[in-house]
Parts: C-alpha cells; sequence; structure tokens
C-alpha cells in the first residue's frame, strides 16, 4: 500500500483540497492511472477541480520524487505513488494494464562486471511484458 498522503504530510507539502484529491486518487497499492484518469476520478470527489490542475500537481508530485512517471510503449505516461519502495513493472502488451512487482535479490546482480562497460551503474529498470488474464482469456 503506498503512503503518499502520508509522505506529502511529512515533507510539509500544503495540502489544498485540490491537492489532497489527487493525492488521494494516486494512493493505493497497484496504482499506475493516466493523468486523464486521475483527472476523471479527482472530478468524482470534487467536481470543479480542472485538468490543469491535476496535471501541475502530478508535475508537482514527479519533481518531489513522490511519485514516479511509468511510460511503456509510447502509451500515456502513467503516475505510481510506490516511489519509495524498490520495485519493476509487469506490463500487458494489449490493454497497458501495470503491475507493480518485487524481484528477489538486487537486479544489478544479473548485469556481470564485463557487461557494463565501466559504468557506475546508479538505476536498473526491469519491464516484464506479456498478456494479463484478461486479455489471455486466463482469469487469476
Amino acid at each position: 500500500m503506498s503512503d503518499l498522503l502520508e509522505r506529502l504530510r511529512g515533507r510539509g507539502w500544503r495540502l489544498t483540497a485540490q491537492r489532497r484529491v489527487v493525492a488521494e486518487v494516486l494512493d493505493g497499492d497497484h496504482v499506475h492511472y493516466t493523468a486523464d484518469e486521475v483527472h476523471a476520478l479527482a472530478t468524482e470527489r470534487l467536481p470543479e477541480i480542472s485538468r490543469a490542475t491535476v496535471y501541475n500537481t502530478l508535475g508537482e508530485l514527479v519533481s518531489l520524487g513522490e511519485v514516479l512517471e511509468v511510460s511503456t510503449d509510447g502509451r500515456a505516461k502513467r503516475y505510481d505513488p510506490n516511489a519509495h519502495h524498490d520495485h519493476q513493472h509487469l506490463v500487458c502488451s494489449r490493454c497497458g494494464t501495470i503491475r507493480d512487482v518485487h524481484l528477489q535479490g538486487d537486479p544489478l546482480s544479473a548485469l556481470p562486471e564485463p557487461e557494463r562497460y565501466g559504468f557506475e551503474v546508479s538505476e536498473v529498470t526491469v519491464t516484464y511484458r506479456g498478456l494479463c488474464p484478461t486479455c489471455s482469456g486466463h482469469h487469476a
């Protein structure tokens, strides 16, 4: 479970009604909404919230490092509140559904020293692709 609201309070980020609603929409496990999805869900809670406010708030959350911007295969960017917990992604090649997955061990250890070509690797991103149960017809 994401602890986004708690983290933002701890940083002293001013939680206006609009910012709170965006954070509440994003707060959760396996949340990877597009900006338009965040806006649609936010308007259910706060009908007057504008699309520009949602986009600006998402941009601020990404700049603060509290939300990750996830891009896959040229699709719309998605926003992931699970920014402080190491995880990778499982992506459906057909519908674009994204799930967080947690690897056993250090993913960097899979890259042998000679294959690093002298790079000091600071980040590893692993994306698994396939068909989700809905798209493959195998419901979990």
